[in-house]
């Protein structure tokens, strides 16, 4: 069932879990638009006989769970857009990471180029052709010694949006996450929760200009060692 944090005309917030799609999926597997669509008929939030219209603003990878908001009319499509841009739409993460950061605050910056056939992204020199600059901040909650080894819980501030930008620049710097097989050699082929969530996510609203927050505590996999 979709878990709906906030609704109204313009706008829906939600939780996608794990496993699922962001955007519309090209296989018959489950996607977040084809659930809220679904919602929308179900609860009759639009036009009966009419396919209901839902924007994707910004994108979370599959394995990754997290708050997330999408538009209901092109309208508010187009302000979210603006502020996702203008970086007025502020997105918070947490992360479990195999180690301990130097610094209990820290912040990365680097670029980052994807690979061509688009599934995979790395670290590479500032002077790179077709490398994008990519930028967070972050701060260790809280670092414990487990049958793993030492595990970090980070709570992180991501400053742009680049693919797989998280989990490629604590890879870089030494601290893969936790269950990442495409970027942590241990997990490769190892089938375990990647632990990262989009935890908290903040915009204005696209008609009324409030700013909005909304929250959620991550929960199972190797955020339970916390």
């Amino acid at each position: 069932m979709l878990n709906v944090l906030y609704e109204d005309k313009e706008i829906i917030v939600v939780v996608k879990p794990a496993g699922v799609e962001s955007q519309a999926a090209k296989k018959f597997t489950p996607d977040m638009i084809s659930e809220i669509k679904k919602h929308m008929v179900i609860n009759k939030l639009c036009t009966p006989g009419k396919e209901p219209y839902v924007a994707v603003i910004h994108r979370l990878d599959k394995p990754v769970s997290g708050v997330m908001v999408y538009a209901k009319t092109k309208k508010a499509a187009a302000a979210l857009s603006e502020q996702v841009q203008s970086r007025k739409m502020d997105k918070i993460y947490e992360a479990v990471v195999c180690g301990k950061p130097v610094n209990t605050v820290d912040n990365y910056v680097d670029y980052l180029k994807k690979s061509v056939d688009g599934n995979y992204s790395q670290v590479v020199d500032k002077g790179t052709s077709d490398a994008k600059r990519a930028e967070l901040s972050f701060e260790t909650l809280k670092t414990v010694e487990t049958e793993d080894g030492v595990l970090s819980l980070v709570r992180i501030h991501l400053l742009t949006g680049r693919h797989h930008q998280i989990r490629v620049q604590f890879s870089s710097h030494g601290l893969p996450l936790y269950g990442d097989g495409r970027y942590h050699p241990a997990f490769g082929g190892v089938r375990v929760p990647l632990a990262l969530c989009a935890v908290s996510l903040s915009f204005n609203h696209p008609t009324t200009g409030k700013r909005m927050e909304f929250s959620i505590e991550p929960s199972g996999g190797a955020f339970s060692k916390f």
